[in-house]
């Protein structure tokens, strides 16, 4: 009885003593941030990737102005979506806030977490180069507030929602410390026009999606031009396309269409692009099944068409094939269709392989 006494207070003591180093280890996210004492700076002043025109109704627009009333509503109203936005900074505080206000009330979907959806997450570059997940934001309602604990005077990057917008993004230091804009003179950037899942559905936070990915594996600045179910390939959006001066287009938007949209729309979107473009590559990617059926009815007509493209003489035209797409089993996806972070991880991989010695010509 008393060796058994003697056992559970020794235990009891072991307790007392780790949740008090537990505490001690932890920070406490009103006292590193310095309470109330905190210093805002907008997002808006430091610099934002992933927009492809300035001249936008709202600043975290994906769309111009100027495509109000000339796309589709359906595209419109997406386009309010922040897909794609990072925020690059340089801080030397212990810790920082993050305020969000989203514009939609509605954070999740029936297969897609808020985490994903309305809110947002941290990378800081490591001292070999790469990128390292730091944390994420959850949102709760439309106005946010999370607190990260970066590496102290490392590369920053702040990915925004994927199927929510944002009204308003800011990040608090404590007093004394500062927010550093990061220089941006780097490469031109990659565009991605596609579907829900050049989106992001349904990744469980916009640092895994595919484009996010590659972004990261490449060191090249994305913009996001994927519209949820309304890839279409119209001529109002390869227009659009044909004012950005970016390194690479990749067109993915096979998911959306139909195979009679694949044969009457890909040449002339194309086309389009070199005309504007005479010489920035265009990469065209296929679409595939959950059972890795490549090439699908309309992958076929894809490829046709890129045959036939060259032939007319276009340069710079490249393909990629959805093979590895959904991976080595059937394990990528959420619903058959849109990737989980493993199905993006496997997308990723096969648009930086294709995209790699792209960029390196």
């Amino acid at each position: 009885m008393s060796q058994g006494f003697n056992e559970i207070s020794l235990f009891s003591l072991l307790a007392i003593v780790a949740a008090l180093s537990l505490a001690w280890l932890t920070p406490d996210p009103a006292e590193a941030a310095g309470g109330d004492d905190v210093s805002w700076t907008d997002c808006q002043q430091l610099t934002v990737e992933g927009k492809g025109w300035d001249a936008t109704e709202s600043f975290y627009d994906r769309l111009p102005a100027k495509a109000k009333g000339v796309v589709r509503p359906d595209v419109w109203g997406l386009s309010h979506d922040s897909a794609g936005y990072c925020v690059r900074f340089r801080t030397d505080a212990p810790s920082i806030r993050v305020k969000w206000e989203l514009l939609s009330a509605g954070l999740a979907m029936p297969h897609m977490p808020a985490t994903g959806m309305s809110g947002v997450d941290l990378y800081a570059r490591d001292a070999k180069g790469g990128w390292r997940f730091v944390g994420a934001g959850m949102p709760t309602a439309q106005a946010n507030e999370a607190t990260f604990y970066p590496p102290a005077n490392m590369e920053l990057t702040l990915y925004l929602p994927l199927y929510n917008g944002v009204k308003s993004v800011a990040i608090g230091v404590p007093a004394g410390k500062t927010v550093t804009k990061l220089d941006t003179a780097r490469r031109k950037p990659i565009v991605f026009y596609g579907t829900s899942i050049t989106q992001g559905g349904c990744a469980s936070r916009p640092g895994m999606c595919y484009t996010a990915l590659v972004g990261r594996k490449l060191d090249v600045p994305i913009i996001n031009l994927g519209f949820s179910g309304n890839g279409l390939m119209e001529p109002e959006l390869s227009d659009l396309l044909a004012d950005l001066d970016v390194s690479v287009y990749v067109l993915d938007a096979l998911w959306n269409m139909t195979p009679q949209m694949v044969t009457e729309r890909v040449a002339p979107f194309v086309r389009k692009l070199r005309a504007a473009h005479p010489t920035t590559p265009i990469l065209l990617a296929e679409d595939c099944t959950i059972h890795n059926v490549i090439p699908t009815q309309k992958g076929k007509i894809l490829r046709g068409i890129f045959e036939q493209l060259k032939r007319e003489g276009v340069t710079g035209l490249y393909f990629v094939s959805a093979d590895g797409m959904m991976g080595p089993d059937d394990q990528g996806t959420v619903d058959g269709c849109h990737p989980t972070d493993l199905g993006f991880m496997y997308q990723a991989e096969v648009f930086a392989r294709a995209l790699k010695p792209i960029l390196e010509k």
